[in-house]
């Protein structure tokens, strides 16, 4: 193996819940009767920390942000039925890193009770070593997040690898000068991608491994 750690994005890098963000984003806005922003509006804001979203995507109306959020969690918990499944070959690979020693971490926008709804529920907890959600660090592209990650598991950034579909995952890599690879099949394309000098870009889950 290449790297000691590995960490991954959740949305859009593991699990295929890209068009279920978006539909769930722009119903909360059509009931909080806001503007509604365009998928891709929604899309290169994915990663951010709801917060962070809500600035970026409504900053005219600040006064609905709360109510935008509660109404975004009970479409994406209860009321969407977009499927999100895990990427194809996910669960195989994790098996694999892992029993080949490698330590793995998530960093996601994600609320840390979101993220371990979603551990719980795919079953994958058990597979990483330490977690990090939108609550216990600064928003993505704040590189707080992975300097955690690397104090838990005493590694160094030259250890570690960060895998993510979004610029933002991407840049805050570059930040903090970890090696970073992106995918391409969640919300970002190779051309935004490739501006922060990840050493590759593929374009399905399975040919992660040959980076690994």
């Amino acid at each position: 193996m290449k790297y000691k750690l590995v960490i991954f994005d959740w949305d859009g890098t593991l699990m295929d819940s890209i068009a279920r963000i978006v539909s769930s984003l722009q119903s909360s806005a059509r009931v909080c009767q806001v503007p509604v922003p365009s998928s891709e509006q929604v899309r290169s804001i994915i990663g951010l920390s709801l917060p962070e979203v809500m600035d970026k995507l409504f900053p005219e109306h600040k006064n609905y942000h709360q109510q935008l959020i509660v109404h975004y969690k009970d479409q994406y918990i209860n009321m969407d039925t977009t499927e999100t499944p895990l990427f194809d070959g996910v669960e195989a690979l994790l098996k694999k890193l892992k029993s080949n020693n490698c330590q793995l971490a998530i960093a996601t926008g994600k609320s840390r009770k979101g993220l371990d709804r979603l551990l719980a529920l795919t079953g994958l907890t058990d597979y990483f070593a330490v977690t990090q959600s939108a609550d216990e660090a600064q928003s993505k592209p704040s590189p707080q997040m992975l300097s955690q990650i690397l104090a838990h598991t005493q590694l160094t950034t030259k250890d570690a690898v960060m895998i993510g579909d979004s610029k933002l995952d991407l840049e805050m890599a570059l930040n903090i000068g970890m090696d970073s690879i992106g995918v391409t099949f969640g919300a970002g394309n190779r051309k935004a991608l490739s501006v922060y000098k990840p050493v590759a870009i593929v374009d399905r889950f399975s040919e992660l491994d040959m980076y690994l």
